[in-house]
């Protein structure tokens, strides 16, 4: 095992993701291109889900026992159009919350790239 630390610990910990999916989830209400998405969605346990998988992601405490991206996401690929340039959005959208939250540039990296690594089970292929 690693002595090294968790990206879940070089970011912050629990207050730097809570605050990261906050400011996250205002951009992407905000975001014409996406926010359609969220219209019947409870915002709260939405967030809740969020934090527990980016924490899980980041190599923190919490065992996300959540859908697998592809389970979660089937239905907005099927019957929403859910696709790339959604995808992308998204992303765009928690690369700007990270940088607005000063977060070092080669942790963003880190970040984008668990993120990117997810794209083809979001969105199904």
């Amino acid at each position: 095992m690693s002595d090294s630390p968790s990206l879940y610990e070089r970011i912050g910990g629990e207050a730097a993701v809570d605050a990261a999916v906050d400011k996250f989830y205002e951009k992407v209400l905000a975001d014409d291109r996406i926010k359609d998405f969220f219209v019947a969605v409870d915002m709260d346990r939405q967030r809740a889900k969020q934090k527990n998988f980016l924490t899980y992601a980041f190599g923190g405490p919490v065992n996300y026992s959540g859908k697998s991206m592809r389970a979660a996401h089937a239905k907005l690929v099927e019957e929403r159009g859910l696709n790339h340039d959604h995808f992308v959005a998204v992303a765009e959208n928690l690369q700007a919350t990270l940088e607005d939250l000063g977060v070092p540039e080669d942790l963003i990296g880190e970040v984008m790239a668990i993120a990117g690594s997810t794209h083809d089970d979001v969105l199904g292929l």
